[in-house]
């Protein structure tokens, strides 16, 4: 597609709404973009899932790109973050997969566990996105990120002890919560937390 505005023109458009500009900006970018995802996925499906994820991104905030000198690198870094949720993703879901794995009867395959990792995940979520935000802050630090107590504290800029009552008092909400559905999903939740 030959280009018809200049970039800065153009992010000035898509700043605005223009679908049309978006869509001249999107098959410049979408080819290399791929190209770097897919290089750390090795993932057609993946790779595709993270860059549609990652030019609705942009479309979302469009207001904004017209703030960022150098789009790029913009593009590049926030792939960037899409594959390390990706990366962390995946290791909480073999975290997971591993409990349910030891609490499954001999027999059962890898789609019936899977089925079932999403079902403890969902009941998860619902849990977590019923804490109050900051609770949820540090919740999801701990589980998502992997952050210590200590790295939390510094990012948000708290103390250790008040991130310690806080991780202790979402980990007892999302328990009991949990517990009124499985066993094996507290159990799973236990371990990701405190491994």
């Amino acid at each position: 597609m030959k280009a018809l505005f200049c970039e800065p023109e153009l992010i000035d458009l898509i700043a605005q709404g223009d679908r049309k500009a978006f869509a001249q900006f999107y098959a410049a970018h979408l080819g290399n973009v791929y190209k770097y995802v897919f290089s750390i996925t090795y993932s057609k499906e993946t790779s595709e899932e993270i860059v549609q994820e990652l030019f609705l991104k942009v479309w979302e905030n469009r207001e904004s790109l017209p703030r960022i000198k150098f789009i790029k690198t913009y593009l590049y870094q926030s792939a960037k973050n899409l594959l390390l949720d990706y990366i962390r993703r995946l290791k909480v879901e073999s975290r997971v997969m591993d409990v349910i794995e030891l609490h499954t009867p001999a027999g059962e395959n890898y789609t019936e566990n899977h089925l079932v990792y999403n079902e403890y995940y969902q009941i998860a979520r619902q849990a977590i996105n019923l804490l109050p935000e900051k609770r949820r802050k540090i919740f999801e630090l701990r589980l998502n990120d992997g952050l210590s107590l200590d790295e939390i504290a510094m990012k948000l800029k708290i103390s250790k002890s008040v991130v310690k009552k806080q991780l202790y008092a979402g980990v007892n909400f999302v328990r009991k919560y949990l517990s009124k559905h499985s066993e094996i999903a507290v159990l799973a939740l236990y371990l990701i937390i405190y491994s």
